[in-house]
Formats: structure tokens, sequence, C-alpha cells
């Protein structure tokens, strides 16, 4: 049987990132009526889902093909996840300023908070949510004894049942806490996404677009190289630190969204074009 509480953490992580983000939208929508935000939220979730889904994985998935590319993964390792850092944030910001560009004629500061909900939202829920959906799915098999006839069936069949055993494996050996970091982690990630895209649309507002797209790929080339971490460290070792880097991320993120909120309203008040 999977432990109870890798069961209630995988449905908290499912909640936090498939259930939440739609949530948010609700909410937001309904505090800043007939302000655009559900298709600010929409433009923003585009913005990912284009750079990233439909542009630049693909591209990597081919370039896993080549063996100059496993090579280099193998002995540079630190070049390596500093190049799929970096890639990330630069191919998202790609996608955030287009967003902040076609929403230019009314990006206010609700708008463009809710494109970085948008943005952080569809990747937890793409990236994650379908992901638990799946996990939550084997965890009802293995606890009912249908895993056990699906091993049977693919043996019968012909297929290798090795990597559904290694499956089950780790539901029933991982520590509960791996699945509950998921989904903090998720909270991380989406409050600095939302920072991010407010940072961009903040620079296209005010003429400022330059510095706050260097600031939003420094924060977001910073934020996934942290997972690189995981393929230095041993795990007991590398969590803690990936950890304690993205909460002081989300609390930097925070405090911009506080301090752009700030500079947006008062900047709003001495331009007669706001």
């Amino acid at each position: 049987m999977v432990p109870t509480m890798t069961v209630v953490f995988a449905f908290l992580t499912l909640f936090v990132s498939l259930i939440l983000p739609v949530l948010a939208l609700i909410l937001f929508a309904a505090k800043h009526r007939k302000q655009g935000i559900v298709s600010a939220w929409l433009l923003g979730a585009a913005g990912f889902f284009v750079t990233q889904i439909l542009i630049r994985l693909p591209v990597l998935t081919a370039l896993q093909s080549q063996s100059w590319f496993l090579s280099f993964a193998q002995t540079h390792l630190f070049g390596y996840a500093f190049s799929l850092a970096f890639t990330a944030g630069l191919f998202e910001l790609a996608g955030r300023f287009v967003v902040a560009k076609i929403m230019q004629k009314n990006l206010t500061y609700p708008r463009s908070l809710a494109a970085g909900l948008g943005h952080g939202g569809i990747e937890a829920m793409v990236l994650i949510g379908m992901t638990y959906i799946n996990n939550l799915i084997y965890i009802f098999l293995i606890n009912s004894g249908g895993f056990d006839a699906l091993v049977a069936q693919s043996a019968a069949l012909g297929v290798d049942a090795t990597q559904l055993e290694l499956i089950r494996t780790q539901f029933l050996t991982s520590s509960p806490l791996l699945f509950a970091l998921a989904g903090f982690e998720r909270l991380l990630a989406m409050t600095g996404h939302a920072a991010m895209s407010l940072v961009v649309c903040y620079g296209v507002a005010h003429k400022k677009a330059l510095p706050c797209a260097l600031i939003c790929l420094g924060i977001h080339t910073l934020m996934d190289l942290t997972a690189g971490l995981s393929l230095a460290l041993p795990q007991n070792i590398a969590y803690p630190i990936i950890y304690a880097i993205l909460i002081v991320m989300a609390a930097i993120s925070l405090a911009l969204i506080r301090n752009i909120r700030h500079r947006w309203t008062k900047e709003a008040s001495h331009d007669p074009e706001e």
C-alpha cells in the first residue's frame, strides 16, 4: 500500500498545480471586474505555452538525440544546467515581452499581474498538474490491486514491465515529503512568474523595457539554475539548498510585486495618458 501521507500530499500538490491557478483567476477576475483580467491571463498562459511547450521543449528533445549534446551534458554539468536555465528564461522572456506589447494599449497593473498568474498557472497545470493526475491514478491502482493486473497484462502482451515495477517501487518507498515539496515548489515558482511578468509589463508600459527585461532574465535564470544542484549534489544536501534559494527568490518576487504596484499607482497619478 502507498503510505496515506503520500496520497494526501499528492492530492495537495494536484490542488496547488491544477485547481489553485483557476481559482486564483476566478477570484482575481471577480475583484477586478470589466478590466480584461481573463484575456490577460489567457495571453500570459499563451506566452508560456507557445515559447516553452511548442518551441523550446521540441528543440531540446531533438538535441537530446544528438551524441554531441549528450556528451556536453555529461562532461560539462554546470554549462549544461546553465544553458537549460538561461534558454528557459530567454524563451519565456520573449513570450512575456510579446504579451506585454499586445496588451500595451491597456497595460494596467491588474492586467499585468493577471498575465503573470496565467504564465505561472499554465506552467503548473501542464508540467505538474497533468503529472499528478497520472501519479494519483497509479496510486489508486497500487492500493486497489489493479496495478498487478496492469503488470500482468503488459507481460502477456510481451511488453517489458520493468518500468511499471520501478514506478510501483518509487511510490512505495519514496518519502511522502517529496510529494509535498512538489506543490510547495509550484507555489514559489508561480510567485516568481507573477513578479517576472509584472516587471516586463511595467518596463513596456513605462519605457524601461531593457532594464526590466534583464531583471526578469536574471531572476528566471537563477531560479531554474537551482535544479542543476540536484544533478551535482546528493538529494539530502541539494534539496535544502534549492528550497532555501527558491524561498528567498519568492520573497524577493513578493517585494517586487508590492514595489511595482506602488510605482505603477504613483506614476499613473502623474501621467495624464495613464
